[in-house]
């Protein structure tokens, strides 16, 4: 059976919390299981913007004639108690970017 990349990226949290490592990841998902940041493209964004894609291919657009698509939201979620627990100050300038403060 293959290893499902969900509880991958959980056991990856879990290491880093473990030995104390502070870890930014791509996806905000994994810092609300305990990492502490994330930055990324915004994944309810892409879906929409997947969703005037498909839109436009259904409705008769070559696919071949469509651009490429692009995130153009990105996010920044920090996690303040892995923050807390890894002992590390964070600049008010860094809180104040973020998109997400996850207590």
């Amino acid at each position: 059976m293959q290893p499902d990349a969900f509880l991958i990226n959980k056991r990856i949290v879990a290491l880093a919390a473990r030995d104390a490592l502070p870890v930014m990841y791509q996806s905000r998902d994994l810092v609300s299981m305990g990492g502490l940041m994330s930055y990324g493209p915004s994944l309810p964004d892409l879906y929409r913007q997947m969703g005037v894609y498909v839109g436009k291919v259904l409705g008769g657009t070559n696919p071949g004639e469509l651009p490429i698509i692009q995130p153009t939201k990105f996010e920044l979620a920090i996690n303040m108690k892995t923050a807390k627990a890894l002992g590390l100050h964070l600049s008010n300038n860094l809180l104040s970017l973020a998109d997400e403060l996850i207590e």
